[in-house]
């Protein structure tokens, strides 16, 4: 499934490039578990690949984007990206030493066949980053904007239904956050609740396009009476010096 810009999924990121670039910025620690589960690979791909974010320079990249959108908003120092979808990639077997897809396997049209393809062309580990959809209502956020988080448990693919269609061996370990994360996704915020109440920033998280203007006024006035009378310092302002927060931000890791 392609969207009226070409790209994959449910949300057209094309429409929200801007607040996206300066919103979601690859953060360094991420960046550097998602480069140590992808090992000493020399060829990695990189599917649902996007502007680029955590493809590391040590590695020779070949990126897929189905958005002719996105494709035009990548940094020029990077490689070009092929058109080209999840579920159909255009590779030999075994092309590649190692494989990535950073928050993109809930845009893809069928999940599963999106990460056989993957399996199918890598030789080495296949690495997800996603979220688990049985932990995104745990945070915080769920008291202020219910539905955000409800689309956001909807839209990401259970971790058995992953795990099932990667096959082989996975292993699942919690990604911590940092408390002053750079790629600004809702739980990047868990010690900034006044980030959320910036358009911009909740912009760039693809989850906030899922309700309506009314609801998204609702909130502001929600979270900023409890900021402004100390009722979300009360229950939650422990987390405004936590260094990192394990929320439902995981990696999976598979290998034959």
């Amino acid at each position: 499934m392609r969207t009226h810009d070409g790209s994959a999924g449910d949300v057209d990121h094309g429409g929200n490039g801007s607040g996206r670039a300066r919103s979601r910025r690859p953060d360094a620690r991420i960046a550097r578990v998602v480069a140590q589960a992808l090992g000493g690979a020399d060829t990695v791909l990189n599917v649902g690949a996007g502007t680029g974010s955590y493809e590391n320079p040590a590695h020779a990249i070949t990126a897929v984007e189905p958005s002719l959108t996105v494709r035009a908003q990548r940094p020029a120092q990077l490689a070009t990206a092929i058109d080209a979808v999840a579920e159909d990639l255009p590779f030999d077997d075994g092309r590649f030493d190692a494989s990535m897809a950073v928050f993109s396997v809930h845009q893809w049209s069928d999940t599963a066949a999106g990460l056989r393809e993957m399996r199918r062309v890598t030789r080495g580990p296949v690495v997800i980053l996603t979220c688990d959809p049985t932990l995104v209502r745990d945070f915080w956020l769920y008291d202020y904007a219910p539905d955000v988080l409800d689309a956001e448990a909807r839209r990401y693919p259970r971790l058995a239904a992953l795990t099932e269609a990667l096959g082989g061996t996975v292993t699942v370990e919690p990604v911590p956050i940092p408390l002053d994360c750079t790629d600004g996704f809702n739980e990047a915020y868990y010690g900034r609740p006044e980030m959320l109440l910036d358009p911009g920033a909740r912009q760039a998280c693809s989850a906030w396009s899922f309700i309506d203007d009314r609801a998204r006024q609702e909130f502001d006035i929600s979270l900023s009476r409890a900021l402004g009378s100390g009722a979300w310092d009360e229950a939650f302002g422990h987390l405004r010096s936590r260094p990192a927060y394990r929320g439902s931000l995981v990696l999976l890791r598979a290998t034959h």
